[in-house]
């Protein structure tokens, strides 16, 4: 019982860094999904928005 518990407390230490390090990674997935959606939909969506201004 002593060996979980001071497994747990050990686990739970580095809970905060841990926390940040995943906020970092998610962003960074963002990040990336963000520019490859731009490489592969940007032409489409320059035109949408050149539509758009002409029409304005």
């Amino acid at each position: 019982m002593a060996i979980i518990d001071y497994m747990v407390s050990m686990l739970r230490r580095d809970e905060e860094g841990q926390g940040l390090a995943e906020y970092a990674l998610i962003l960074a997935l963002i990040a990336i999904v963000a520019i490859v959606a731009l490489i592969f939909l940007g032409g489409q969506v320059s035109k949408i928005l050149s539509t758009v201004g002409t029409s304005v």
